[in-house]
């Protein structure tokens, strides 16, 4: 793979602090040539130790956590509750007051300004923001987007498009696919497929209401989605409509990117064995993956699977691991002399906590530790950290994971039990949704030490944090 400088940008599941102080930064000789940015969608301090538990039997093992920068961050969004270390420990309830959502989160660490929640990179007034991957694409930059969920979620979505609803997926999908000047976009909403990774095959089933419609196409038979008969728009909402996606199919949807009067067509794929391709050798100039799943790529595959401890149930063999994505993403973006942006999500750590799954939790949190690592190994065989950032954070807390029995006497903030390598922590979640807890912060490589000018305050249990709108104002400075 080719020698090129990275920066990588974890964001490992941390949230922005309640602050709106202004981060000046004189940043020429600390800026790098590329920028990976590694977000963990709900993931906590504790989501984090959970995965360490199963993983390894302890704490603190995490490539991550070794990295010279360690903080918390705060995420509060712009209608929201800044971040008081002495309110959060005063009161058990009080990190669940006004909690942020994705999109909001997002769009500070995306663009370095705090909005309305439900906003992709528009201020309160709905006016758009320049995002990272806009400024990155102004200084002749490669940029990507990867995530484990669709791709117009709402923290893949915040980096490219802009939209005053985070719901409109028709049209956010159309305008990263249409008008954007990104080069990778990889996720899931795949239109011929269920969350489990099936074909949708009898939507009788499915849409209450299209049984006629079924019957008038098909005489009432099932068919395979394969050939695109029958499926409602709303399945093709994730992808830009169904338009959009049979210019993907025919290799006829793209744009100019880069001003020579010719289209820049997208190479798309959907198999595992595609992705898997493209992490070495040759590669198109602009790459999207839509892997086939309905939604996320494996934490619904098996809901009625009895045995709850993670890895147990047979995984989707035809869906990429996040560590795929993210080397294919790289192998096709190093192509540039000018160097890249790359936000790689994982996206349904946050899916898991809010259903208070903990297997699939570890799961996804496992799988998003894994791509860290190829990362950093990509870096140290291809690149080197003079030239490297990675950051690893989140965008908020979901669930309110603790400690077994916690809010129950003077001690209400209980720590989580290990039981061993290979075995489930002992935990208990304490809310369905997000919290206003602190999110990890990590960042090693070059410009990295930029974020200690950026402290806010300091937490009696997390230490130094920073907010989240650091990030964007940081590495847009650059």
């Amino acid at each position: 793979m080719k020698k090129l400088a990275v920066f990588f940008i974890g964001i490992f599941l941390l949230q922005n602090c309640g602050t709106s102080e202004k981060t000046t930064i004189s940043n020429n000789s600390h800026k790098p040539k590329n920028v990976i940015l590694f977000i963990s969608d709900g993931c906590g301090f504790n989501h984090v130790d959970a995965a360490s538990y199963y993983q390894f039997g302890k704490t603190g093992q995490q490539i991550y956590e070794k990295f010279p920068i360690k903080l918390g961050m705060s995420t509060h969004y712009s209608g929201g509750v800044a971040y008081n270390p002495d309110s959060a420990w005063a009161d058990f309830s009080w990190v669940k007051k006004k909690p942020t959502d994705s999109a909001a989160s997002g769009t500070a660490i995306a663009t370095g300004e705090k909005s309305y929640k439900g906003a992709l990179s528009v201020d309160t007034l709905k006016n758009s923001l320049e995002t990272i991957v806009d400024r990155f694409e102004k200084e002749g930059k490669s940029t990507g987007v990867i995530s484990t969920v669709p791709f117009s979620n709402a923290t893949p979505a915040v980096f490219v498009a802009h939209n005053e609803n985070r719901q409109n997926y028709r049209d956010i999908a159309g305008e990263m696919v249409m008008k954007s000047k990104t080069d990778v976009i990889m996720g899931g909403g795949h239109p011929f497929y269920n969350p489990d990774g099936t074909l949708v095959s009898e939507l009788a089933e499915r849409y209450v209401g299209h049984k006629e419609i079924w019957d008038m196409n098909n005489g009432g038979k099932p068919i395979s989605s394969e050939d695109g008969k029958v499926l409602p728009e709303s399945e093709y909402r994730y992808v830009g409509g169904k338009e959009v996606w049979d210019k993907l199919s025919n290799g006829t949807a793209g744009n100019d990117i880069d001003g020579d009067g010719e289209i820049d067509y997208w190479t798309m794929i959907q198999d595992r064995e595609s992705f898997q391709k493209y992490m070495t050798g040759e590669t198109p100039k602009r790459l999207i993956g839509v892997f086939k799943s309905g939604q996320a790529s494996q934490v619904e595959r098996d809901t009625t699977y009895e045995d709850w401890t993670p890895f147990s149930a047979p995984f989707i063999e035809t869906i990429p691991t996040l560590k795929e994505m993210t080397l294919s993403a790289i192998n096709v973006l190093d192509e540039n002399k000018n160097g890249f942006f790359l936000m790689a999500e994982g996206g349904a750590v946050d899916w898991a906590a809010h259903d208070h799954v903990l297997n699939r939790t570890i799961e996804e949190q496992i799988d998003f530790n894994l791509a860290i690592e190829a990362a950093c190994n990509w870096v140290e065989e291809n690149s080197s950290w003079d030239e490297t950032l990675i950051i690893v954070t989140a965008d908020h807390e979901t669930g309110y994971l603790l400690g077994p029995n916690s809010n129950s006497n003077s001690d209400k903030w209980k720590t989580l039990k290990g039981n061993g390598k290979g075995k489930m922590p002992s935990v208990e979640w304490y809310s369905g949704g997000h919290t206003n807890m602190l999110v990890p912060f990590y960042a090693k490589g070059k410009g990295s030490e930029l974020f200690l000018n950026s402290i806010k305050g300091k937490d009696p249990v997390y230490g130094d944090f920073i907010d989240n709108t650091d990030i964007g104002k940081i590495v847009k400075s650059f």
